[in-house]
């Protein structure tokens, strides 16, 4: 649910992009709100907010690095995801810190690294990008501060 002040903030951003605010004129919510939940061109990626374990470890991860770690960097890994969802923020720069901390050193463990991240991010929708904060290209992701998708409703009484 969004809150007065960021209805004010995407009231503004949809009267100055003129697709947008003809469908909002038109009173067309429900194109409004696709439109809004769109992915942005040119992208726009952020870093996600949650991400199972199995997501990462069953998808283009290397096992065999898992046996090189220290036991302080498994351990670090380990507990990462030690909650009940067994899901990692990387919004979070703590846990970023983290897995730089536990996937460095040799090419091997770079690329595992590499390959982490690759789950950690995504596109954003028009409608998150008015919100996120940050500079939004795949080597610095925005940080999300509003989360789609945006319901057609919560654009009643913009």
């Amino acid at each position: 649910m969004l809150t007065d002040e960021q209805k004010v903030t995407l009231k503004a951003y949809i009267q100055g992009v003129p697709e947008l605010n003809t469908l909002y004129v038109d009173g067309n919510l429900t194109g409004l709100a696709d439109s809004l939940n769109a992915t942005t061109s040119p992208a726009y990626t952020l870093w996600r907010t949650s991400v199972t374990q199995d997501e990462i470890m069953q998808n283009g991860f290397d096992w065999t690095r898992v046996d090189n770690l220290s036991v302080g960097k498994a351990r670090i890994w380990e507990w990462m995801f030690d909650n009940q969802e067994v899901i990692i923020n990387p919004s979070k720069a703590n846990v970023r810190a983290g897995i730089d901390a536990v996937w460095v050193g040799t090419a091997a463990d770079l690329a595992v690294r590499a390959a982490v991240y690759v789950h950690c991010k995504r596109l954003a929708s028009v409608f998150e990008k008015v919100f996120a904060t940050g500079v939004g290209s795949d080597a610095n992701p925005a940080l999300l501060t509003v989360e789609g998708p945006l319901s057609w409703n919560e654009l009643i009484g913009l």
